[in-house]
């Protein structure tokens, strides 16, 4: 019985009580792994590649490690908010690809010494993007873009599939909310209705877009069993926020 998907009434009753106390004090679960990504960076970055890159929030923090930053997200309206958001900075290239697209374009530019496109990534960066793409091809795409000595460093979601899993995602849902509350002590302010400038009729205020959302399609014992076979070595742990993270460097010298 998977908890997320689940029609016990007895199961949703509860669900619906932690999302009311998440509601109180939300906290962005991805945002949460940045102090991890940058902790785990190379001591020297000169350039980083971030997948799903999104608003463009870790691209962001990573202004502050990195020489150069390249976002991708193949989401136009994610792309077109990050690359605004970042025009002004020469340090940092937004890109509406696919992953596939951008490990393609580096293999066949012509210009690829120029643009930054070649294998020469110090660090690739993937939170809650690797769930959005084919899980080899992402990987072995990834292990391409990276220089030797490189770095993956991947934030994502999976699929409970077992006993274990399913305590975990229990035991997630119960932390959730008291994560929130260590995070955000006071309550979140209750969503206000949009005043009237006319009897009858309703300001709508602009909202901020959402990223796509997709449930994962594997589980993490096939995330493991994938990442033994093409970037061996890889660390992977069992994380709040129902996350898993992955981090792998690249050898000096990778045999195929």
């Amino acid at each position: 019985m998977d908890i997320r998907t689940t029609e016990n009434p007895v199961i949703r009753w509860a669900g619906r009580g932690l999302k009311r106390l998440n509601d109180r004090h939300p906290w962005n679960h991805n945002h949460h792994f940045h102090p991890w990504i940058l902790r785990s960076l190379p001591a020297t970055s000169g350039r980083v590649l971030d997948v799903g890159c999104g608003r463009g929030d870790l691209v962001a923090a990573l202004c502050a490690h990195a020489g150069r930053i390249d976002g991708i997200d193949p989401d136009q309206a994610m792309a077109y908010a990050s690359a605004t958001r970042f025009h002004e900075n020469p340090r940092v290239r937004i890109w509406r690809r696919t992953l596939a697209e951008h490990s393609e374009h580096s293999e066949h530019s012509e210009h690829a010494e120029h643009s930054g496109l070649l294998g020469t990534y110090d660090a690739v960066t993937m939170v809650a993007s690797l769930h959005h793409m084919d899980l080899d091809e992402a990987l072995l795409q990834a292990r391409d873009l990276l220089c030797p000595g490189g770095r993956l460093l991947v934030v994502t979601l999976v699929r409970p599939a077992g006993v274990l899993d399913q305590l975990w995602d229990v035991a997630n849902a119960l932390a959730n909310p008291l994560i929130g509350m260590l995070k955000h002590p006071r309550p979140a302010p209750e969503p206000s209705r949009p005043a009237s400038r006319e009897p009858g009729i309703v300001v709508q205020e602009p909202r901020e877009i959402s990223p796509p959302v997709r449930e994962a399609a594997w589980s993490l014992g096939t995330l493991r069993e994938r990442a033994d076979l093409i970037v061996p070595g890889a660390v992977l742990r069992r994380r709040e926020g129902f996350r898993v993270t992955l981090r792998w460097q690249k050898p000096r010298e990778l045999t195929a």
